[in-house]
């Protein structure tokens, strides 16, 4: 399978390729020339590893079979805290998908304990030998599973940077405290859109890029703008499915809906994936926080960036940018890259872009207030005794919004990213706890009592871990900041 430039559609690479370079050199995304189609009826009754070879083999085809299942042995093993890797719950009326079970209490994990194997395998089917250098900007889980997932993999450097003022202490803790000499932490004086631009600049560098050469260096990424991010994200929708068809729940090629919390659009687009694939999708409901700019596009078919950027209490959708869009722009405008190439310099120069909104019709986008977030958390909670974080009560509040608005009571899936007890302060509030002159710590102690839920043991672990990276800098001073770190040897200084 050859993997084409979002900008520009002749130039191609393998997959093994797409994974070791993270963006292509004109600035554009990768993307599988085609999306492969699979049977339902090949995945019935396949376990999480199982299926998860059955669709990534369809897009990492220059993987052999054994480095691929070898890959997902790795991956998806007793990290997680149950054998199911991402179980579904069901909650009143709609199934809650938790992909939260992997080290690091994040959705991330699910693709982030993989792709360090992937790119390993990669290098050496291209029979590369300089190491790597793994550029990541988060806005909060991003950050602590890459670091995780890439910690001491020999050959491979990770620099993670995030907002200094825009992740929650959790985040920040979880990341600040990674200990391994190939991984780096950076506070960056400004937000998450600040961050990622600021990485996307430097793969465009390519005097940058030619001194890391010179050095036997050579870049890569760990957000979702990888292509070996985003394939794994595939599976646990079709999983999803299969776990309901399973149950009963649903009826081989009856449609569902899923709810995705979404900032920079990469787990809603695998779902889209997904559903190209001939997963039975009826609707995609992109949900988002008060920071609404995809809202107002899928209403409008106008993406515009020109706006405050509002601190909430789901910060990994704080973002202004969604990156991935730029994927599905190019396959719903039938791979016009010429287009795609346009609109972007125009978002970077005018702030916004036009297109066309009948070109969006699978998707819905609507927004939660912080008041609406606070009063799912709480309502959930006290009609289910369910506790979910600020982003799942996000795609729960939304999914709700367009039940009621489009009169669909088609059954629904909600994504779940993240453990509640990475916002413990907000999901305490929520409901209704006192957590006033309380630390971090107390309040998650108090948080475990009131709801009757155990904390996750890699939490409690945090309290008593030593801070190791105490960086911080403009954006401006990235480079710098790499350049510092590569040349010191001692990585975690």
């Amino acid at each position: 399978m050859k993997y084409i430039s979002t900008r520009n559609k002749e130039f191609y690479v393998t997959s093994s390729q797409a994974i070791i370079q993270g963006i292509s050199g004109d600035g554009g995304l990768f993307v599988p020339e085609e999306i492969p189609s699979i049977s339902l009826d090949k995945l019935k009754e396949l376990n999480y590893k199982e299926l998860a070879y059955e669709i990534m083999s369809l897009f990492l085809d220059d993987f052999t079979k054994s480095q691929l299942k070898s890959c997902i042995d790795k991956a998806y093993d007793n990290k997680f805290d149950t054998d199911a890797i991402a179980p579904l719950v069901e909650v009143g009326d709609d199934y809650f998908l938790e992909l939260y079970h992997g080290p690091t209490l994040a959705f991330k994990d699910m693709a982030l304990s993989i792709l360090p194997h992937l790119l390993k395998e990669a290098l050496r089917i291209n029979g590369i030998d300089d190491e790597v250098v793994i550029l990541t900007a988060t806005s909060g889980d991003t950050g602590k599973a890459a670091l995780e997932g890439f910690a001491n993999i020999e050959g491979i450097n990770i620099v993670v940077f995030y907002p200094e003022n825009g992740v929650s202490n959790i985040q920040k803790l979880q990341m600040k405290t990674q200990k391994s000499k190939n991984t780096f932490v950076v506070g960056i004086n400004g937000n998450f859109d600040d961050a990622q631009s600021g990485v996307k600049e430097l793969f465009n560098d390519k005097e940058f890029i030619r001194e890391l050469k010179t050095n036997k260096f050579i870049l890569s990424s760990a957000n979702s703008i990888n292509i070996g991010r985003l394939i794994p994200q595939i599976i646990y929708y079709f999983y999803s499915y299969m776990y309901l068809i399973g149950k009963g729940k649903l009826k081989m090629g009856e449609g569902f809906n899923i709810s995705v919390p979404t900032g920079n659009f990469g787990n809603i687009l695998a779902a889209y994936y997904a559903k190209k694939m001939g997963l039975p999708v009826n609707k995609l409901i992109c949900a988002s926080n008060e920071n609404n700019v995809l809202t107002d596009f899928f209403k409008t078919g106008i993406y515009d960036k020109r706006r405050n950027l509002y601190p909430s209490t789901s910060p990994s959708m704080d973002i202004l940018i969604s990156s991935n869009l730029e994927r599905l722009l190019f396959h719903v405008s039938g791979k016009n890259d010429s287009l795609i190439k346009d609109i972007m310099e125009e978002l970077s120069h005018n702030g916004f872009y036009h297109t066309n909104k009948d070109e969006l019709n699978e998707f819905y986008g609507d927004y939660s207030t912080e008041e609406e977030v606070a009063q799912a958390i709480n309502d959930i909670f006290k009609s289910y005794n369910y506790l979910m974080d600020t982003h799942t009560a996000v795609a729960y509040s939304v999914a709700n919004k367009y039940r009621d608005k489009c009169f669909d009571d088609t059954k629904t899936l909600v994504v779940s990213t993240a453990s509640p007890y990475k916002f413990a302060g907000t999901v305490a509030l929520a409901l209704g706890i006192n957590i006033e002159n309380k630390d971090e710590f107390e309040i998650i102690e108090v948080l475990s009592k009131e709801s009757k839920t155990n904390i996750p043991k890699n939490i409690l672990e945090l309290k008593d871990k030593p801070i190791v990276h105490h960086n911080n800098c403009d954006k401006s001073d990235m480079r710098k900041m790499i350049e510092t770190f590569l040349k010191a040897g001692e990585h975690h200084d």
